[in-house]
């Protein structure tokens, strides 16, 4: 009986310490807050409150996609402990240091330690195919290494194909061991066939696990290959000329980070062929467009300004994406070296604004196509759409949330036993002024609030304590966020 006495008496402190401190701190919080506490009464946790919100929340849109064609990346995942390979590798700990591209296993290390002490996902090309292939080998030997379907578009395609009312066709390059993997509902096109498979290779990092001096702040991933099929994306054309029997009511495209370990030559030329190629599906059809990992700031930009954003509907990005394509294009909060912890909603709102307002249509007379973001971070997400363009994205928000929970557990559902909340409970519209102060409610947990003609959903995520594992959760995200969500009818959709 003491041990619950001292619990509420420390809890009836607790609401007089945060109202004293704040007395505008927001009722649903306080209300949630005067409740028994779970250990002491058995009341629902704001974990439990929050995932049995989600199931009224998340309902499919009224029409739904039947056909999604899906391209152009496309590998098989060894995915295994990244101090584990280094140091059977004999590589010692050192200093972390970015590399655009990698040369060695010097620079493979230096790249792992950068971004493991920042608890952050990259992913590299390794130019020299011998020394790659060395390292791949010792991978697939190393204890626990684990093959699995790779590749934003392969992962995205595997998530759709989890819906039997959706047909899924998958272009890109497809081996032999990839192909035993895919769901079977996926449609492959032969001419996506070949005979070797291209494999890329996951350093994987528990949250607090050291090597040398460093320490990972939270679990992720550094992923490296030597792929030239998909870094010279050689399935586009192929994957573009399948739709005219496909058919499909949604394309999903990624792989473009790939082009950009390939030179700068190589690249400016193959974007080119790229924008010509999306641009005779931008009038058929709605374009969702999957961004990752980049470093180089002319090939973000082509990406971004007069090539590749403007013809997309919508876009799919994790938050170091969202800042680097910030810096690329010397936009909001540009000068951030970094996130530094989970981003601040109103710098991140402010990013999500200016690319719709620079590079897509929250200007009816702009001539571009993108009127939708997907945004993800461990801690939130957040969905801004051009008014009048999409519908149920409350929805699609939450079920983006959802699965990253269920999925980085590796469950079929959410275990709130497992999962913890990390979002903040008040945020702001804006960093800078005028700005509008909301807050998180755990009974209604998608927050929506406007500015101008875009409208923002964020949506909590509850974290996996103990995640089995991080790569391909943006592409399921995305992918379940595209499958909630429903677009109106616009020219030239008609």
């Amino acid at each position: 009986m003491w041990q619950k006495a001292a619990g509420a008496a420390l809890l009836a402190l607790a609401v007089g310490y945060f109202y004293h401190t704040n007395p505008e701190l927001p009722e649903q919080v306080l209300q949630y807050l005067s409740l028994p506490h779970p250990s002491i009464q058995g009341e629902p946790t704001l974990e439990q409150v929050i995932a049995t919100a989600w199931e009224t929340l998340i309902t499919p849109p009224a029409h739904q996609w039947g056909r999604v064609a899906v391209g152009v990346n496309a590998c098989v995942d060894v995915v295994v402990s990244g101090i584990g390979l280094l140091q059977a590798l004999a590589v010692d700990p050192g200093m972390g240091r970015d590399h655009e591209v990698l040369h060695s296993k010097e620079d493979l290390k230096e790249a792992f330690i950068h971004y493991m002490e920042r608890g952050s996902a990259a992913e590299r090309f390794f130019t020299d195919k011998e020394v790659f292939q060395r390292i791949a080998q010792a991978a697939a030997e190393y204890p626990g290494a684990q093959l699995y379907v790779g590749g934003n578009a392969a992962l995205i395609g595997q998530k759709l194909a989890t819906y039997p009312q959706l047909m899924v066709l998958l272009c890109g390059p497809v081996g032999p061991k990839l192909h035993e993997m895919l769901d079977e509902q996926i449609v492959v096109p032969p001419e996506s066939l070949q005979e070797t498979d291209e494999y890329h290779l996951i350093l994987e990092y528990k949250a607090g696990e050291q090597w040398g001096a460093t320490q990972a702040p939270q679990a992720n991933r550094f992923i490296f290959s030597h792929d030239v099929s998909n870094g010279e994306m050689r399935a586009l054309e192929m994957f573009v000329a399948s739709l005219d029997e496909f058919q499909p009511d949604l394309v999903v495209l990624s792989g473009l980070h790939m082009m950009e370990g390939q030179g700068r030559q190589m690249w400016e030329q193959r974007l080119k062929e790229a924008v010509a190629t999306i641009a005779d599906v931008r009038n058929a059809v709605p374009v969702h467009l999957e961004l990752a990992s980049m470093t180089d700031k002319d090939y973000m930009n082509s990406i971004m300004q007069e090539q590749v954003m403007p013809i997309v509907t919508s876009i799919g990005l994790n938050e170091q994406e969202l800042l680097f394509l910030s810096q690329a294009g010397t936009g909001p909060h540009a000068e951030l070296a970094s996130w530094g912890g989970i981003p601040d909603v109103g710098r991140v709102s402010d990013i999500l604004l200016w690319v719709l307002e620079q590079h897509g249509r929250s200007d009816p007379e702009s001539e571009a196509d993108l009127t939708r973001i997907h945004f993800h971070t461990l801690a939130y997400h957040v969905l801004a759409t051009v008014d009048g363009h999409w519908a149920n994205q409350v929805a699609a928000v939450a079920a983006g949330a959802r699965v990253a929970s269920i999925q980085a557990c590796g469950l079929q559902s959410i275990d709130t036993s497992k999962v913890v909340l990390k979002a903040p409970l008040e945020f702001h519209s804006s960093h800078g002024e005028p700005r509008e102060k909301l807050s998180l409610n755990p009974t209604e947990p998608v927050t929506v609030w406007h500015r101008g003609n875009v409208t923002f959903h964020l949506a909590p995520v509850l974290v996996c304590k103990q995640p089995l594992r991080t790569v391909g959760l943006g592409d399921a995200i995305s992918a379940e966020g595209l499958v909630y969500s429903e677009i109106r009818p616009q020219l030239p959709f008609l």
